[in-house]
């Protein structure tokens, strides 16, 4: 038994998590970390499946050619548009990539994103859609199932046990195991996945299925935000058509270029130097660019780095957040990417606030994650971290 199994089997799980989300923000070499400066500057694109393994098949197609054309759609479409991004592929032939091997490419090439485009299946051919994924714990047995049939990928490996540590595609436990090491990049990770949906749903005008989390190896490794996008069932004869298409992987690999651009100037912009403070007199001029939309109870700003629990997003601002979440205090609203994220509570300690987020998954949000602020500006744990130690 590995150390690892080792840890878990002397913890329980829900109590294990906060404790291994702070190992993991503030224990990991600064090499391993993604997103480490204010750009992004590398994506790699991942075209699920490939040679020996042809992924799901419909009556007319097979997984691994689909994704495979819409990957490097996505991926013409940002080198054309966004210049100052380098773009590397898992494969760009119908050759077979082992997932932990995916990973090692976006981990060795200090990828700032990385996102994994997959088609979907179900032995009924009405579900159709997209789906995006994040790394986490399975919330329903379909999420389980989605998650079960990509994994299915290792057994075309040569010895998948050794190279993911025992994992068992059956075994429940394998999936709880996994979904241990989302928490590093979950937010920025389900932030890109909203934008996804987003722009299916609002862009496309098709059916957005919404975000989820299950336990894809594909995403176990890696060390920066990382998506899955399903996009659309091969089972469901008129999807099958459109992702068959030329004008259907147009318009999905146009839709995760779009969702990627926000995301990079979103980042970029939460992410920038902060400009040099104003003159007293003028100070109340400025501007901060995270909006501070509902504020109950805590009305003053913390003026060092604080955290917050997020535990709901949503394209509508509620007027009275409390009468929606009556269970949650201290709510703060924020705006950023079009969406309105509510937050619960506000640390100067990160430990503090691993405690506050049991609370909260506790009360039924089960998604709540630790964000960080600094002069009210949403920044990342790992700059939260690097404040912290300079004292702020």
């Amino acid at each position: 038994m590995n150390l690892f199994a080792n840890i878990v089997s002397k913890f329980q799980v829900r109590a294990f998590i906060p404790l291994l989300f702070i190992s993991i923000v503030f224990g990991l070499p600064q090499n391993m970390l993604g997103q480490q400066g204010s750009r992004i500057r590398t994506v790699v694109i991942d075209a699920g499946h490939g040679g020996k393994d042809p992924g799901a098949l419909g009556k007319h197609s097979r997984e691994k050619d689909i994704t495979l054309a819409v990957a490097l759609k996505v991926g013409r479409y940002i080198q054309q548009n966004l210049k100052d991004v380098k773009v590397i592929y898992t494969r760009t032939t119908d050759r077979f990539i082992p997932l932990y091997r995916r990973a090692e490419i976006a981990n060795k090439n200090h990828a700032d994103v990385f996102i994994s485009i997959h088609c979907n299946s179900n032995p009924s051919s009405k579900p159709y859609g997209t789906e995006t994924y994040v790394m986490g714990l399975s919330k329903s047995k379909a999420n389980l199932g989605v998650a079960k049939a990509e994994n299915a990928a290792i057994l075309y490996e040569d010895n998948p046990r050794t190279s993911y540590d025992g994992f068992d595609i059956n075994s429940p436990q394998s999936y709880i195991n996994l979904s241990l090491f989302q928490n590093t990049y979950l937010a920025q990770s389900l932030n890109l996945a909203h934008l996804i949906e987003n722009q299916v749903k609002y862009h496309l005008k098709r059916k957005a299925r919404g975000v989820f989390q299950a336990g894809f190896l594909v995403l176990w490794r890696t060390t920066m935000p990382s998506v899955l996008v399903e996009l659309g069932f091969l089972s469901n004869p008129n999807e099958e058509a459109f992702l068959l298409s030329q004008k259907g992987q147009i318009y999905l690999a146009s839709a995760i270029y779009r969702a990627f651009k926000a995301y990079k100037q979103s980042f970029e912009k939460e992410n920038a130097l902060p400009r040099q403070p104003l003159p007293a007199k003028t100070k109340k001029a400025s501007v901060s660019s995270v909006k501070t939309v509902v504020n109950q109870t805590v009305t003053s700003h913390t003026p060092g780095v604080e955290y917050r629990v997020q535990f709901y997003t949503g394209a509508h601002l509620y007027k009275s957040p409390f009468k929606k979440f009556p269970q949650v205090t201290n709510i703060k609203v924020y705006r950023s990417n079009g969406m309105y994220k509510y937050t619960s509570g506000h640390f100067t300690s990160i430990n503090k606030a691993a405690q506050h987020q049991k609370a909260i998954q506790q009360l039924g949000y089960r998604d709540a994650f630790i964000v960080a602020f600094y002069q009210q500006k949403r920044i990342s744990l790992n700059k939260a971290r690097k404040l912290k130690l300079a004292g702020k």
